[in-house]
């Protein structure tokens, strides 16, 4: 296994643009971390014989929780599972949550690397988003953490309506200036039954603009790249040495463990999510029960997996690896299905790997469907 994932359910508030499970009320922020301790220890004959090598802490917004707290978790993890020395353990934080004495607290904690939901350094852009915090705190909060840790990565969003594309160089050009190095960055997405969307709809808020995240897009892989980053997947630029090691198994098809509401598993056959819903979620592992559904991947499925994943990351899609994990006729029927992509330069090939070309990165995600096989198993 590489890694474990621990979904923290909490949030202070909604942001407009999120789907993800949470819950703003804490009152069962206590139930919900012995439950996960609980899941952990439920969940460990899974695993065994397995090392663990990353630790992520998701949400929702895991900062919420008290360094204390962590630590409990953590221990757990440790307790039940064979975790090699020095693991990568990730914390997703929000500025508002990032004081310079929590800052300094957590730098005490096994806790070696933050992901830190900037969003924009503009005061507009966090407004019309619900964010939590503001401009001065995301600033205060980078100045700090810097000095303390070493590998950051900070959330930046493009596409956002209104947002000019000299605004978008001066976020990119903020957050360099913090000399981090990691940078994730996402086109702001309109999620059915958010906020955002009700907005859009009524016309209070002008929809996204595709053009304009594309050309936002482009922007940030030339200036990422002028600063030297490397654009290993299509949402995340890390410097050399400073990739994401749990996000990077993710995309590599290794295994790993979903704990918490709403968390996936992997463990290379079979994909599993747990409820969405933190009360029944809660009940079911007091219960001594998982709160589970699983799903058994057909080989269709898992070369469908391969080609999504494969194609937004440097590494591709290796074609001798669709031949050997998947039989002959998967090759044959990947570079047919290719062949009209190569043709629009979308698509090329390199060394026996199928990579998408700049033209394409935008349309990653559209270019991989077209090489789906249909499950007919």
């Amino acid at each position: 296994m590489s890694g474990i994932y621990i979904h923290i359910p909490f949030c202070k508030q909604a942001c407009h643009y999120c789907d993800f499970h949470f819950s703003t009320s804490l009152k069962k922020k206590n139930e919900m971390i012995e439950a996960i301790i609980i899941e952990l220890q439920l969940r460990k004959q899974e695993y065994t014989g397995q090392t663990v090598e990353t630790i992520y802490f998701g949400g929702g917004t895991p900062s919420l929780l008290s360094n204390e707290e962590l630590q409990l978790i953590l221990g757990a993890v440790d307790t039940h599972y064979d975790v090699i020395v020095d693991p990568e353990i990730t914390l997703e934080a929000n500025p508002d949550d990032l004081s310079v004495t929590r800052i300094k607290a957590l730098a005490q904690t096994p806790i070696n690397r933050l992901s830190i939901g900037i969003q924009s350094f503009f005061d507009e852009d966090l407004k019309l988003m619900n964010r939590a915090h503001n401009s001065e705190e995301a600033r205060k909060c980078l100045k700090e953490a810097t000095k303390h840790f070493e590998n950051i990565t900070v959330d930046l969003i493009y596409g956002i309506p209104g947002m000019s594309k000299e605004r978008w160089i001066q976020n990119i050009e903020e957050a360099l200036s913090y000399n981090i190095s990691h940078i994730s960055s996402y086109a702001l997405t309109v999620e059915p039954k958010t906020a955002l969307a009700s907005f859009i709809q009524k016309g209070i808020v002008d929809n996204v603009n595709d053009d304009e995240a594309q050309e936002h897009f482009h922007l940030l892989i030339d200036r990422l790249d002028e600063a030297g980053f490397i654009h290993y997947e299509i949402s995340n630029f890390g410097k050399e040495g400073f990739f994401s090691k749990n996000n990077t198994a993710y995309w590599q098809g290794k295994s790993y463990l979903g704990i918490g509401p709403s968390a996936h598993s992997f463990d290379g056959h079979n994909r599993g999510w747990n409820i969405r819903n933190n009360t029944r979620y809660i009940k079911t592992i007091n219960d001594g029960m998982l709160p589970m559904e699983i799903e058994h991947l057909s080989v269709t499925d898992k070369y469908n997996e391969y080609i999504m994943t494969g194609l937004r990351t440097i590494w591709g899609v290796s074609l001798n690896k669709v031949e050997k994990d998947f039989g002959k006729s998967y090759k044959d029927y990947v570079l047919l299905q290719a062949q009209p992509l190569i043709n629009e330069h979308l698509l090329y090939i390199d060394d026996d790997k199928l990579l998408v070309t700049k033209k394409g990165k935008f349309l990653s995600d559209g270019i991989a469907s077209d090489l789906f096989k249909l499950n007919l198993e």
